[in-house]
């Protein structure tokens, strides 16, 4: 067997019940297709429904966490990455994902998508409005907009596919 592939679920600490919900199934259906999820690992927002979805349906979830200790971190870990490096460690949510999912977030969801494009990681968003700054990573074929969960699971299904 050999890696598994990892989805970064990136989104807002701050949101609304319906995208918890939805970032909860999201973590789920990840989990069901025995992908890593890897987050920002704080136990707020769609870090913490991601997580709670991926572990309550027995996959595997890692957290990038912007602190030197775990005290903020989701009970829903199973790998806690102690950074210290703030809202840098962004860079490293990014670049140990195979694919970005982005949800709805603020400055740091945003920094996260900006990243990963840089990086040629492929982007799926999901209730995340980019207008038109990021028109040429679609033409591209590096950036995705879905409007279910069961959709942005089918896109990165095949993202990852391709990558093989």
């Amino acid at each position: 067997m050999g890696r598994r592939p990892v989805v970064g679920v990136m989104g807002g600490s701050q949101v609304e019940e319906a995208i918890e919900q939805q970032a909860e199934a999201l973590g789920r259906m990840i989990a069901e297709h025995g992908w890593v999820l890897l987050n920002g690992g704080r136990n707020l927002g769609v870090m913490a429904a991601s997580a709670r979805g991926a572990k309550a349906a027995g996959g595997m979830v890692v957290g990038v966490l912007p602190d030197k200790d775990a005290s903020r971190a989701s009970p829903d870990l199973d790998i806690a990455i102690r950074t210290g490096m703030g809202e840098m460690r962004n860079v490293i949510n990014v670049l140990s994902s195979d694919v970005v999912v982005a949800m709805h977030g603020a400055a740091g969801t945003l920094s996260e998508v900006a990243f990963a494009l840089v990086h040629e990681r492929p982007v799926v968003t999901i209730g995340l409005d980019l207008g038109g700054s990021f028109d040429r990573y679609r033409r591209g074929g590096l950036l995705f907009s879905e409007e279910t969960v069961e959709a942005v699971a089918k896109r990165v299904a095949t993202l990852l596919a391709e990558e093989k």
